[in-house]
Parts: C-alpha cells; structure tokens; sequence
C-alpha cells in the first residue's frame, strides 16, 4: 500500500514554520515511515511529481511569485494548511501593509544608508511586489489554518496525524489564544 504524499513549501515570511516542523525531533522518523515527502525542503524535491495529498505552506504573498507558486501548490494538494501567523494572517510582512509601495521601495533603494547604487530596481526577472502582502487564504481556498509564530511542534505533528488517520482536526484553545 502506498502511503500518503506531503508536500510543504515557504512564501513571504522566516522559514520558522519548517523550523518548528522538524522539531518534531525524533517522530520525524515516524513521519517518514507515514509519508512520502514530494516537493519540499525536507527532501531538496522542487517540483511536484506526483498529487499531493496533504500540502502545508507558510508564508504570506508579497509579490507575484508568491501568488504563482500559491496557486501551482493549491493546484497539486487535496488538503493544505496554512501554518503560522504569516500564511494566516500576514504576520510581521504585513507591516508594510500600511505604507505605500512607492514610499517601502524609496526607504530600501534610495534613503538607505547601506546601498551605494540608489536605483530601485525594476528588471522584468525580478517577481513584482505586490500592493500589500495578502494572507493564503484571501488568494485560494484553504482547508485547515495552524497558528503560531511559529506554530508548536507538537501542534502540527497532532494536526499531521490527526489527518493521516481520517480524525477530526481539533485544535486546542490554548493554540488559539493570546494572552
């Protein structure tokens, strides 16, 4: 029997959601006898080569990569959760949500007393930054949210098995509360 296919991948934000992932320390081991990773950092795959059945991605999307490779990820996932604050929310990248665009660029390539070119750059290569960063979900539809900065390891190794073994997903108020 095949096992279920993972796939994660890292948008807008730290990489500390991954961070907490393998801080599943040593059932990292399970997960492996569980799964099979497909296209994420955990086994170097960039591109999908199969569907996926469960997909987990972290991030917000500030530019228009972002949102692409967003897409492309709903688009090859039954399931996707969007883990930490900044795939829910928009979490600290969005605190250029209140500034405009023009004004973020000028503070980076021109007022800048670290870049000596003073040129903001504007090759068609390089991805274009969005009007704001935008939370997944306001992009495609999402089927769970794991919250956190970064979310707990032991939440998302609950949320991972819960789904693998057909459960209900139950997060726990503690996860949800800021106190």
């Amino acid at each position: 029997m095949s096992k279920p296919v993972v796939a994660t991948a890292s948008l807008a934000g730290c990489f500390g959601c991954h961070m907490s992932l393998l801080d599943i320390d040593d059932r990292i081991l399970q997960l492996i006898d569980l799964v099979e990773f497909n296209k994420s950092p955990v086994d170097d795959i960039k591109k999908f080569t199969k569907p996926v059945d469960i997909g987990i991605i972290e991030g917000g999307c500030c530019n228009s990569e972002n949102v692409e490779n967003l897409i492309e990820f709903r688009k090859n996932c039954k399931i996707l959760i969007s883990l930490g604050e900044c795939a829910i929310m928009g979490g600290l990248p969005a605190m250029r949500n209140g500034i405009p665009i023009r004004e973020c660029l000028e503070e980076a390539y021109l007022n800048c007393v670290t870049v000596d070119d003073k040129i903001i750059p504007n090759d068609p290569e390089i991805p274009m930054i969005l009007d704001r960063v935008y939370p997944l979900h306001e992009i495609v539809k999402i089927d769970y949210y794991l919250p956190g900065c970064p979310p707990r390891a032991d939440l998302i190794w609950e949320a991972l098995t819960a789904l693998l073994s057909g459960k209900p997903l139950n997060i726990p108020y503690e996860a949800l509360k800021y106190d």
